[in-house]
C-alpha cells in the first residue's frame, strides 16, 4: 500500500479508471460476440445494426484511450470483412 498521500490518490484513480475501462471492455465484449452470433446465423439485418452500434463503441473506446487504435482500427477491418463478405452471400 502506498504511504505518501500523492501516491493513494493516484491508487484511488486507477481503481476508479480500471473499473470505467473494463465496463467499456465488457459492453464492446458483448457486442463482438452478437455480432459473431449474428453472423453464424446468416442474419445479415440485424448484424450490420449491431456492427454499427459496436463501432461506434469501439470509436469511443479509442476516443477515450481505453483501446489503442490500432487495435480498434483492427477489429474493424475484421468486422467490416465478415459483414460485407455476409451480405454479398445473402445476394
Amino acid at each position: 500500500m502506498p504511504i505518501k498521500k500523492a501516491a493513494m490518490k493516484a491508487l484511488r484513480q486507477a481503481k476508479k479508471r480500471t473499473l470505467r475501462n473494463q465496463k467499456v471492455k465488457d459492453g464492446i465484449h458483448f457486442l463482438r460476440r452478437s455480432v459473431r452470433k449474428a453472423i453464424e446465423s446468416k442474419e445479415a439485418k440485424s448484424a450490420e445494426e449491431i456492427a454499427k452500434a459496436l463501432i461506434k463503441s469501439l470509436d469511443k473506446a479509442a476516443q477515450n484511450s481505453v483501446l489503442k487504435k490500432n487495435t480498434v482500427a483492427r477489429l474493424k477491418s475484421r468486422l467490416a470483412k465478415k459483414v460485407n463478405a455476409l451480405k454479398s452471400a445473402k445476394k
